[in-house]
């Protein structure tokens, strides 16, 4: 009997999942089928960029300042074991054009930007602010959805140039300024160093694919979400933790195929 309900439990976990996935999906291609209406009228696109991208601002230049530092810090001592103290300037913008910058602009942009859609969309639900909408022959999707999906989409490269910007201006302070590396060599090695097609581009695509994924969890939780401030809650928590992994999973999957075009 034990092993019978464990297996219905099983199966229905399954079953639940796999009409959450078509859910999703079905969800992504409306937002995809209702854009022409939020690039059409896009200033509402434009204030939303203000919410998504403007308001993670700060967050994003002030980690990227303390990341740059400390890879600024790390580089240097490990660099001076091989005497190769110079090199810290493409050291540090390697590492956050390539890699850092983009991940870690993406995990602070759904925990900031992210959590703050998904409670919005799911309040918006538990008001039923979203059936008064329908009920005036307005479409959420048109109307609420699809502009805060590419404000999404649109802030999260831009973040991540900031915030890989802002990190190399931390490493130069760290590694020119305090510790006293030759600013030319600095800034020598990092033009020489950094390529554009294969590092610049490749993280920006990078932030583009989890703008993309960021943004598309944060408003399916949101409007999936339960009527209730418990549903809310949950909707919310389930948005960093399913955007966090995605991003990792994105990021092997992305720099996989981009060492093998390489």
């Amino acid at each position: 009997m034990i092993v019978v309900e464990n297996m219905r439990s099983i199966g229905r976990r399954v079953v639940n999942a796999v009409w959450r996935t078509g859910y999703a999906t079905r969800f992504f291609l409306l937002i995809l089928f209702y854009s022409g209406v939020s690039f059409r009228r896009f200033h509402l696109t434009i204030k939303e960029l203000f919410s998504s991208g403007v308001m993670s601002l700060i967050i994003i230049l002030v980690a990227g300042m303390f990341v740059g530092m400390v890879l600024g810090l790390q580089g240097y001592e490990t660099l001076k074991r091989y005497g190769s103290e110079s090199a810290l300037g493409s050291l540090v913008a390697l590492s956050l054009v390539r890699e850092l910058g983009p991940v870690l602009a993406a995990l602070l942009f759904a925990s900031r930007a992210g959590s703050a859609m998904t409670a919005e969309i799911g309040l918006m639900k538990a008001t039923e602010q979203i059936s008064a909408m329908e009920m005036m022959a307005i479409n959420p999707m048109a109307r609420l959805v699809a502009p805060r999906f590419w404000a999404g989409v649109i802030s999260m490269p831009l973040l991540s140039a900031l915030f890989s910007a802002m990190g190399i201006f931390g490493g130069y302070v760290v590694g020119v300024v305090l510790i006293g590396v030759d600013q030319g060599s600095f800034w020598s090695q990092m033009q020489g160093a950094v390529d554009f097609q294969h590092d610049i581009l490749n993280g920006m695509i990078k932030s583009v694919v989890f703008g993309v994924a960021v943004t598309a969890i944060a408003l399916f939780e949101g409007y999936d979400a339960p009527p209730t401030a418990e549903g809310v809650s949950g909707a919310t928590t389930r948005t960093v933790v399913e955007s966090s992994l995605a991003v990792l999973f994105l990021d092997f999957i992305l720099t996989a195929f981009m060492f093998q075009g390489g």
